[in-house]
């Protein structure tokens, strides 16, 4: 498995295939807002969405930004993890 960087996007890939992707905006300057995270069913439970919504985080602490979690699995890994609630945006 393969982490790669899209568009506003970061997604895994297994051989050729794509299994999983988190999509975020930057609506503001400096705010990443994660608005989308999925995982084929076949490869769940093996924290894939854990490590697409890392690479939002990692992203926006090297450029020195904020994360809005939207999408209901951005939310719950924001509420459960303490280090992302240092640069969660709070409007």
């Amino acid at each position: 498995m393969e982490l790669k960087k899209g568009s506003n996007r970061f997604y895994i890939i297994d051989g050729n295939n794509e299994i999983g992707e988190v999509t975020f905006t930057e609506d503001q300057p400096s705010v990443l807002s994660i608005n989308h995270t999925y995982v084929d069913p076949k490869y769940r439970g093996q924290h894939i969405a854990q490590k697409l919504i890392q690479a939002v985080v990692d992203l926006a602490i090297s450029e020195q930004k904020q994360v809005s979690p939207i999408c209901s699995y951005a939310k719950v890994s924001f509420e459960r993890n303490q280090e992302y609630q240092r640069i969660q945006y709070r409007s």
